[in-house]
């Protein structure tokens, strides 16, 4: 019964510092803030919005162990087209990158084609009346090259994010409703 005992309170211990290092990776800007509206700048300026299509930068920090290079996303869950939209997808990030704007990529960076058909950043859109979350999320990525190919949709990229994720940090924003 000791035995038992002690192997249980080791992967109770070792669990719990397994979620303290998890919750080291964090994402933050100076621009927008967590669970918080955008600014009229930070819509589109498509799609009937008229906005500055001013994206935000981004600085993340407590990568964890393993990090060889990063991806950032920004992602409308609430679109409806059955499958949400991709706002922006920057992959190949290099490990040594600490921050990024749609004005700013790092060195090697490649930026990918959103659902709007255009390479780089749309700032979001919702439909008139309706209010939307859209996510920025980092990921630590275990490569230097996600490898994702030339003109990857956000879907398919995301299919090649998700079998190199170590982990992720989120930052959710919230537009609308707009008139």
């Amino acid at each position: 019964m000791t035995r038992s005992f002690s192997i249980i309170s080791a992967l109770a211990v070792a669990g719990t510092f397994a979620t303290a290092a998890l919750a080291d990776f964090e994402l933050s800007s100076p621009d927008v803030t967590d669970g918080a509206a955008i600014s009229a700048a930070q819509f589109a300026n498509s799609f009937g919005c008229e906005g500055d299509n001013a994206g935000p930068t981004l600085n993340w920090s407590g990568a964890p162990e393993g990090t060889r290079g990063y991806a950032v996303t920004f992602y409308d869950k609430d679109a409806p087209t059955g499958s949400g939209f991709w706002h922006w997808v920057v992959t190949d990030i290099p490990a040594s990158a600490t921050s990024i704007s749609p004005n700013s990529i790092p060195d090697g960076a490649v930026q990918g084609i959103n659902d709007a058909g255009i390479t780089g950043f749309i700032g979001p859109c919702p439909p008139i009346g309706r209010t939307h979350t859209y996510q920025y999320t980092v990921h630590a990525l275990d490569t230097d090259t996600l490898g994702a190919p030339e003109g990857a949709s956000g879907a398919l990229t995301g299919f090649f994010l998700f079998q190199h994720t170590l982990e992720t940090a989120t930052l959710n924003v919230i537009a609308g409703p707009r008139q």
